[in-house]
């Protein structure tokens, strides 16, 4: 059985890209810094990346979107889109997370088996995801919010590893010279990669790891 055709899109921070990959063959991809307009790029970019491939839509097997964390906005325009693909096409949709696809490239490009992404969230606190290959050697994170302090208690623990996200390089520091690497969006490449692995078992849905600041207003 041939490997899948895996078309892959981000728009949850600060890029937006979009890949097709078939298995560890990346057939075409984009990635464009940016902190807004993703709605307006996206869908030229995935023009471009299937007009690259010569791929009918309709000859992709999967598809894969990142759910978060990210921005409000950023994190619904790719799922926006993706679902809509998924509804015309038919084809199955995985989500995976921003701090996943950050994490899984920065342990391939360093060679290493564990990796973990620790992105900004301000307010002194840090989104933190781990990722270990093969998952028995090392420790896995599911993607958390934590205080920076409760982040670097918990990654002292789990031993030798690298760093991708906007707070690497403080992290690295904090944990007394562990390597980081300058990885502080999603690339869709990796998206399409982790996605592989996945099965679809329901359409995805944002991954908000904090409350929303906004409230309704309640009934008195």
């Amino acid at each position: 059985m041939s490997e899948p055709r895996i078309l892959a899109v981000d728009t949850a921070l600060g890029a937006c890209s979009a890949a097709v990959t078939q298995g560890e063959r990346v057939l075409a991809s984009r990635h464009v810094a940016m902190e807004r307009g993703h709605a307006e790029a996206l869908a030229p970019m995935v023009e471009a990346v299937m007009a690259e491939t010569g791929l009918a839509f309709a000859g992709l097997d999967k598809l894969a979107v990142t759910t978060g964390p990210g921005t409000f906005t950023g994190q619904r325009v790719g799922l926006a889109f993706m679902r809509g693909l998924h509804v015309a096409l038919g084809k199955p949709l995985v989500g995976v997370t921003t701090l996943a696809a950050m994490a899984e490239q920065a342990r391939s490009e360093a060679g290493v088996e564990q990796a973990a992404a620790v992105h900004d969230a301000k307010r002194g606190e840090v989104y933190l995801e781990a990722v270990a290959r093969p998952a028995a050697v090392g420790q896995t994170l599911s993607a958390r919010l934590l205080r920076f302090e409760e982040a670097v208690t918990l990654l002292q623990g789990i031993g030798d590893l690298v760093l991708a996200g906007t707070a690497a390089a403080r992290m690295a520091e904090a944990l007394n010279g562990v390597g980081a690497l300058n990885i502080v969006a999603p690339d869709a490449v990796w998206v399409a990669r982790l996605a592989a692995e996945l099965e679809s078992t329901s359409v995805p849905r944002p991954l908000y790891l904090r409350a929303p600041d906004a409230k309704l207003p309640t009934r008195r």
